[in-house]
């Protein structure tokens, strides 16, 4: 396989994986058809499917798929000896039916186990194709070709991504607890709009044109300047009539012996001295 191919198939399966949920190995639902169809080529059919979904399979096969190339004679034992090699999935047909109708009804409106479909079968291939989520592999010339999403396949990988983009009914529950109640808009209020604050020029303070008067002074304050006048001026202090001397200081007494101050006048401790 060209390298261009096969990094197509590879992102078409990494598709198929991401948004439907496949996963290997491959569950590869073979049909008579795609059986003859690898005998009559030559090939390797287990291979090529694995190389074609870039990654391990595990091809399957209907009870009804095996009675259909038992019908056909010794002339397709090749086919029943490879289709015999498969896992057989239960169709739960009590009767066989049609190949075609067979693999329509294992594979469901939804493909829920995820097959991946090989056929030859041209109706059944374009009855797939309106079933979402189901890959589709054909042989043409020998060369083994997995055809490309279907329109609706594609419709179901968008819905399948915006589903997991939105959050889960828990995830939304506790987002609705915590969310604060969102206040109304505020209307904007239209109307003359007031001056610049910037423009407008600052109002003048005007001086008071009166004398001014002077600051209070405290009461405490107005007797300590008064005392200090009276003593300045030599008046006796009226709380204090005898003067500084009377006031409760005591003069200090002369020791015996020490010289007379000179010019100054004696008083009875001098005198004492004196007799002595």
């Amino acid at each position: 396989m060209r390298q261009k191919r096969a990094k197509a198939y590879r992102k078409l399966m990494q598709a198929y994986s991401l948004a439907f949920g496949f996963r290997q190995p491959y569950q590869v639902l073979v049909d008579s058809l795609m059986c003859k169809e690898a005998i009559d080529h030559k090939s390797d059919l287990v291979k090529q499917l694995g190389v074609v979904l870039q990654g391990t399979v595990k091809p399957m096969i209907t009870q009804c798929c095996i009675h259909e190339l038992y019908l056909q004679g010794k002339a397709v034992q090749a086919a029943v000896d490879l289709a015999k090699t498969f896992e057989r999935r239960k169709c739960n047909h009590k009767e066989a039916i049609l190949g075609d109708d067979c693999v329509a009804s294992v594979v469901g409106d939804t493909n829920k186990h995820r097959y991946v479909v090989a056929t030859q079968s041209q109706p059944l291939r374009s009855k797939l194709r309106k079933i979402p989520a189901v890959p589709v592999v054909h042989i043409n010339r020998s060369v083994m070709i997995l055809e490309p999403m279907s329109e609706t396949t594609a419709e179901a990988k968008e819905k399948a991504e915006q589903a997991q983009m939105l959050p889960s009914a828990a995830e939304a529950a506790k987002v609705a607890q915590g969310k604060p109640a969102e206040e109304p808009p505020r209307k904007k209020r239209k109307g003359p709009k007031g001056p610049n604050p910037l423009s407008v020029k600052k109002k003048k303070v005007q001086q008071p044109s009166g004398p001014v008067s002077k600051p209070a002074v405290s009461e405490g304050a107005d007797q300590t300047s008064a005392k200090r006048k009276r003593a300045d001026d030599g008046h006796p202090d009226p709380a204090n009539p005898e003067g500084p001397e009377k006031s409760g200081h005591k003069r200090k007494r002369r020791r015996k012996g020490a010289p007379k101050p000179a010019g100054g006048s004696v008083d009875g401790n001098n005198a004492s001295d004196n007799e002595d």
